[in-house]
């Protein structure tokens, strides 16, 4: 039995002008080999059976199956559609379907027309003889026809478009009622319930209160109607899809599209089970890894456990690096265990997501690196007073990628820490805190006045400030011989980094006071002249309004001998 008998006439002619070779092997096995050899023939060349149903309106009238050359898909394809060209003539009646035997097979006709063969080969499909199963599939014509024809008549259309308006109008009624009235009605039962009730609280702390459970109660009311309304849009479509002919299909399917997903879902957690598992106990085990590293690194922060050559300012960083390293094992360790870790998408993902990190995270790696590195170089400590860059200020905080200092106004500056790593740290409380830091002031003065006289001045300033210490004891230096002075600079120890700038403006100003006191002129910070008086705030002038105390009642001696002597000389 050929298969090019099957199709159509002018089907046939046009694949025998293409293949035509194929056409005459195909007839020289018929003649010499019969239907069955054939048969057996098509199946050694196409491998396993294939069939493909006839269907109308969904409903299937018989089975047929391939050959070579000529696909089971490809003959009930044409097939489907001589059956639903004849359904179209609604003058032809379903009296009119007849079967007629030939060379290749049993024909299923309407009238003249031929619109199916059925084949020995389609009935060993069934099991069943050739007759038999054509004369069931006449049957089943007849009824998915007329079926067919029904279904599309203008009376049963017109009332099922009724149907559809009818449901339509009552799902908006009921979207309208269950959005509007009963919404709000609810909604503001929920308020004045939860208004009435007591907060829950354990001492100061408040677990509950109104405003959360009111919030609470109408995100659940929001979600419940929400649930509803998908509900009725559903069944809405599959009722009104079911209607007509040409939408029965998709409506059929709409159950499909939840019931799929969640069931491929559900069977991929089945199959996945064992490597969840395996997830869960490496995730435990990491958990229960890091917290013995936190109890340890703990102690090794409060000094409980000591190592040799281990700072314990070293504790918490080391601790997060540990902790990084420990998270990125495990997760290289859990990866092929991941659902779906070994699909295109999962990989295509962890590239661009990878991608992305590196373009993106340049900087924030450099700081993190120079975060770590200033830990371990222990440049400085919470609390301590730091300069970095003309930024003078306190560390409160230390961070991964950023340094947060307070600057003596009392300012908040954000150092990132690569900025940090590149520039040059100046630190006044590692010492101090130790071997005290030295804080220093220079003035000028001119060569009338004895080096000596100075010195003593200025140790006298130095004695009279508050939060410089005795011991060691203060110094000067002197700095240079300057063109119309001579430089001196007061050196002195301190306790109390932080609170260096209060201090140095009680050492000038008692710098100030003695030299107003000795009436010794201060030359800098530009000399041009000599005045034809000394210029020096009289005694009796020190308090004078709005400064605290009262005027002195006369002027110092030593002050007056130095005007005097000073304008004698000139």
């Amino acid at each position: 039995m050929s298969s090019e008998a099957l199709r159509p006439r002018a089907m046939t002619e046009k694949r025998e002008r293409k293949h035509p070779l194929s056409t005459m092997l195909l007839t020289v096995s018929m003649l010499f080999l019969g239907p069955t050899s054939l048969t057996a023939l098509a199946e050694e060349h196409e491998g396993p059976v294939s069939s493909a149903p006839i269907q109308l309106d969904g409903k299937t009238i018989t089975l047929l199956r391939g050959f070579a050359g000529y696909s089971a898909s490809e003959r009930a394809a044409e097939a489907e559609a001589r059956v639903v060209e004849f359904a179209r003539h609604r003058e032809a009646p379903v009296t009119i379907l007849n079967l007629v035997e030939t060379s290749t097979g049993t024909e299923v006709r309407a009238g003249s027309q031929m619109l199916f063969v059925v084949t020995d080969a389609d009935a060993s499909l069934e099991g069943i003889d050739r007759l038999t199963l054509a004369s069931t599939a006449l049957r089943a014509s007849a009824d998915a026809v007329e079926n067919w024809r029904e279904r599309r008549s203008l009376r049963l259309l017109l009332t099922h478009a009724g149907y559809a308006l009818a449901a339509s109008a009552t799902l908006g009624l009921a979207i309208w009622l269950l959005m509007g009235t009963f919404r709000h009605r609810l909604g503001d039962l929920f308020t004045r319930v939860t208004g009435q009730v007591r907060p829950l609280q354990i001492g100061h702390l408040q677990l509950v209160t109104a405003e959360r459970l009111v919030g609470f109660s109408r995100g659940a009311l929001n979600l419940f109607f929400s649930v509803v309304l998908v509900v009725l849009v559903y069944v809405y479509l599959q009722f009104v899809l079911a209607l007509f002919p040409w939408t029965e299909s998709l409506g059929a399917g709409l159950l499909s599209l939840v019931i799929d997903p969640l069931s491929r879902i559900a069977l991929a957690l089945v199959g996945a089970l064992p490597n969840l598992v395996f997830l869960a106990v490496l995730v435990l085990v990491i958990r229960y890894a890091l917290k013995l590293g936190r109890m340890l690194f703990a102690a090794l922060e409060s000094g409980t456990v000591r190592i040799e050559g281990f700072d314990p300012d070293w504790a918490l960083p080391t601790y997060k690096l540990a902790r990084i390293f420990v998270i990125a094992f495990g997760v290289v360790i859990a990866y092929p265990y991941i659902p779906g870790s070994d699909s295109a998408a999962f990989k295509g993902v962890s590239v661009l997501l990878g991608v992305i990190f590196s373009l993106g995270s340049s900087s924030v790696i450099a700081n993190i690196i120079a975060g770590y590195t200033m830990t371990y170089r222990r440049a400085f400590r919470l609390g301590d007073r730091i300069s970095i860059n003309d930024m003078v200020g306190d560390v409160i905080d230390s961070r991964v990628l950023v340094t947060v200092l307070r600057t003596p106004k009392n300012e908040t500056v954000v150092v990132p820490n690569s900025q940090i790593l590149s520039s040059p740290i100046t630190n006044y409380s590692t010492l101090a805190r130790e071997q005290r830091l030295v804080l220093h002031t220079t003035i000028g003065i001119g060569y009338e006045v004895p080096w000596r006289q100075v010195e003593a001045m200025l140790l006298m300033a130095a004695e009279r400030t508050e939060g410089l210490l005795a011991e060691p004891p203060p110094f000067v230096l002197n700095q240079g011989l300057k063109d119309f002075c001579v430089l001196y600079e007061i050196n002195a120890y301190t306790a109390d980094a932080g609170s260096s700038p209060a201090i140095y403006s009680r050492l000038h100003a008692n710098i100030l006071d003695v030299c107003n006191e000795y009436g010794i002129q201060i030359m800098t910070p530009a000399y041009v002249a000599d005045p034809a008086e000394p210029k020096l705030v009289r005694k009796g002038d020190w308090n004078m309004p709005p400064a605290p105390g009262k005027p002195g009642g006369g002027r110092d001696q030593g002050a007056d001998r130095a005007a005097g002597g000073a304008g004698a000389e000139r």
